[in-house]
């Protein structure tokens, strides 16, 4: 009986390390299997939207202060190789504006007196490199930071008001732009390069949904976001008005007449000729995943 008892107990243990490897080695296949399943779907894609706001850096905000958001929305589609690295090309509408009447800090901007809005349309090309692997679907791997950096094309049209009109400033040329007296200064393009850098985070709602956000900031090429950028050329270089009144052209290349005595001589700074203006887009995204179906392989 003792014999007995020694072989139940030790068939019984052995049957218990029996159960317990088969119990892993089922573990294992169901985990490897939901793997496969996650690495059999390929994300070839994804196409967005997105919303948030803008603000414009440059002459008229030279301490960089974040106190005037406007809108801005966005269109985009994201091309991804692998589940690191991806290739975007993306479309912005977005309002830029400022006015030295903000500048609290200057006294010689506020006596300046100068201000602008404009609409701006971008389209650019961005890569987005994610920190981590970035497969949705995958509760492991639904959530990942990334870095983008790109290069794009922007149009803008500076504009001010006038006694409530809506001034368009390039076409005056406030600071001298195609008046003889200054044949260095050319009118300014419309268009302008940007060369968008930032962060952002994206997580997986599911497999086919995403959320996110996103701040990038836009370096340009221009000055002249703001018609704002070096000295002035003085009243008298643009033409008079009707009966001898003040030109919609003198009226709006010095507005110090509104705070005070004009300060707008010739050859006196107006703005900063070696400070290119910029501008931020900080926006939360919406994206739909374009996936495809690759079959596992064997191993």
């Amino acid at each position: 009986m003792l014999r007995l008892a020694l072989l139940l107990n030790y068939y019984i243990a052995n049957m218990k390390r029996i159960f317990s490897a088969f119990a892993l080695v089922c573990t294992v296949l169901v985990s490897s299997k939901s793997m496969a399943q996650y690495e059999s779907v390929v994300m070839e894609g994804e196409v967005g939207i997105s919303a948030g706001a803008a603000h414009y850096f440059g002459d008229l905000n030279t301490r960089a202060r974040f106190n005037r958001l406007k809108p801005a929305v966005g269109l985009f589609f994201r091309k991804q190789f692998n589940n690191y690295v991806g290739l975007r090309i993306a479309g912005h509408f977005a309002q830029l504006g400022y006015s030295d009447m903000y500048n609290d800090h200057n006294e010689f901007q506020k006596r300046r007196n100068l201000s602008f809005n404009t609409n701006v349309f971008e389209i650019a090309l961005q890569g987005d490199f994610n920190f981590f692997r970035f497969i949705p679907g995958d509760p492991y791997h639904r959530f990942t930071p990334y870095v983008t950096l790109g290069i794009g094309v922007f149009s803008y049209d500076p504009y001010a008001y006038l006694r409530g009109q809506k001034i368009s400033l390039r076409e005056l040329g406030t600071e001298g732009q195609g008046n003889p007296a200054y044949p260095d200064r050319k009118p300014y393009s419309s268009m302008g390069i940007c060369m968008p850098f930032g962060v952002g985070a994206k997580y997986a709602l599911n497999d086919r949904m995403n959320i996110g956000v996103e701040i990038a900031h836009r370096f340009t090429n221009t000055d002249y976001v703001d018609d704002v950028s070096k000295t002035y050329v003085g009243i008298d270089r643009f033409p008079a008005g009707e009966d001898g009144q003040l030109s919609v052209a003198q009226l709006m290349q010095d507005r110090s007449y509104e705070t005070g005595e004009r300060i707008g001589i010739e050859g006196r700074q107006r703005g900063l000729p070696n400070q290119k203006d910029q501008y931020l887009i900080a926006e939360i995204t919406f994206s739909l995943n374009l996936t495809s179906y690759r079959c596992p392989t064997a191993n």
